[in-house]
């Protein structure tokens, strides 16, 4: 696995195919959101290391089947996939930890948290613990969610 994102397609491919071992690669590669040309360089590799066989069900279908090699890849993925995630979690409750600090030393009890999903929920939940006040406008710092990252704009906030 060379990146993080290939390890979850993979993961991703070996659920699937678990689910429904008669998948085509056409409804594999609507399901992630990516190439039949993509899903077809993932397959041809599992097969090669072994995680995957190939059985031809009818004259154009085939079936896939998870090798026990392969269920232990999806176990390790698993839980690779799950300690990222504690990770980000962690990671980013210490970044808005560390910038709660910031906003209480400039005179602050409240904040405004711009952005959505998974970063900003963490963002809510850290500022509830930590008894700051989430406001939706106002004159008040702003935790911005840019991608993974969460940034802090003090400046011209009084």
């Amino acid at each position: 696995m060379d990146t993080a994102s290939e390890s979850a397609r993979e993961l991703a491919l070996l659920e699937s195919i678990e689910h429904d071992p008669d998948v085509t690669q056409a409804s594999l590669a609507s399901q992630l959101g990516v190439a039949v040309g993509t899903i077809n360089w993932h397959l041809k590799r599992l097969i090669e290391k072994g995680y995957v066989k190939i059985k031809r069900a009818e004259r154009k279908k085939l079936r896939y089947i998870i090798t026990p090699e392969g269920i232990a890849l999806r176990a390790r993925l698993t839980v690779d996939y799950i300690e990222q995630q504690f990770l980000l979690y962690r990671r980013t409750r210490q970044r808005v930890n560390e910038q709660l600090e910031q906003v209480r030393a400039a005179g602050y009890h409240r904040v405004r948290i711009q952005g959505t999903g998974d970063v900003a929920d963490i963002c809510k939940l850290t500022c509830m613990e930590q008894g700051m006040e989430i406001v939706p406008d106002g004159n008040a710092p702003i935790l911005e969610m840019v991608g993974l990252k969460v940034v802090l704009h003090l400046e011209d906030k009084k």
